[in-house]
């Protein structure tokens, strides 16, 4: 019997982004396949790292390398406080300046249309550029131009890219959702405004409900911005992973049931 083709959708999480290196070693080891990849934000980054054929363990040594100053440099406040351009040279380095036709695994990148708030799924030209485009959060980080839109953070429009990951073949969505509403109280208005942003992000494009299984590792209140905490988010991917690892088996070896509900 052919297996299912398995899509594996990262969403975005500024720096919690480290949950997903542990998530897919997780799956690794346990020897699910990963046949495409869609990523929006810093899911779109490793993503990127992965579809290329970057191994999880080098993702973990070059973590050390990603923290602020590695990725952004401030501009002129006119679009934005800082540029990503430090970003798309990092990745060119790593990976060299590859187009998607290029990788190893077919991958998809989510951005959002500036202009029209439409979503934008990017599966050609160059991977830096679509990467950069993907991670630039509007009013933060200046936007670009790509293929003649003026585009940024795709978690404004879909954070969990289900649907991005299906479209490019697969029967089956694993989605690692990273972005977990936490009601700040002590914050006063500014954390109920945050708690809302929260919300309204994870449920942008259908959210979990485009994919098959969801894997949310315990990231309720934890930083968005430390990226010296790498180690901890690692761990908390695996763990999360590690708790669905029976029931991916169990999906991918039985027969093909589309009325099956998603895993949570």
């Amino acid at each position: 019997m052919t297996r299912k083709r398995v899509g594996l959708a990262l969403s975005g999480g500024v720096m919690r982004g480290a949950a997903h290196v542990g998530v897919i070693m997780a799956l690794q080891q346990a020897g699910i396949p990963i046949d495409y990849v869609a990523g929006v934000s810093a899911g779109s980054i490793v993503g990127s790292l992965l579809c290329a054929g970057i191994s999880a363990a080098r993702m973990v040594e070059l973590s050390a390398e990603l923290n602020w100053r590695a990725i952004a440099s401030p501009v002129w406040p006119r679009h934005g406080l800082v540029s990503f351009a430090r970003l798309a040279r990092w990745l060119i380095r790593i990976i060299g300046d590859r187009s998607f036709n290029e990788l190893s695994i077919p991958f998809a990148v989510g951005v959002t249309d500036l202009e029209t708030g439409a979503p934008v799924v990017i599966r050609d030209g160059k991977v830096a550029v679509a990467v950069h485009a993907s991670c630039a959060v509007p009013g933060f980080v200046a936007p670009i131009r790509y293929q003649g839109r003026l585009v940024g953070d795709g978690g404004i429009s879909f954070n969990l890219p289900g649907a991005a990951a299906r479209s490019l073949g697969a029967d089956y969505v694993i989605g690692v959702d990273l972005m977990q509403p936490k009601l700040r109280k002590r914050g006063g208005p500014l954390g109920y405004g945050v708690t809302a942003l929260e919300v309204m992000i994870a449920r942008s494009g259908g959210g979990p409900d485009s994919v098959d299984c969801l894997i949310t590792p315990e990231l309720a209140g934890f930083t968005y911005f430390d990226s010296g905490r790498f180690e901890d988010l690692l761990g908390r991917g695996q763990q999360a992973a590690a708790g669905q690892l029976d029931r991916i088996h169990a999906a991918l070896n039985g027969p093909t049931d589309t009325s099956q509900s998603i895993d949570r």
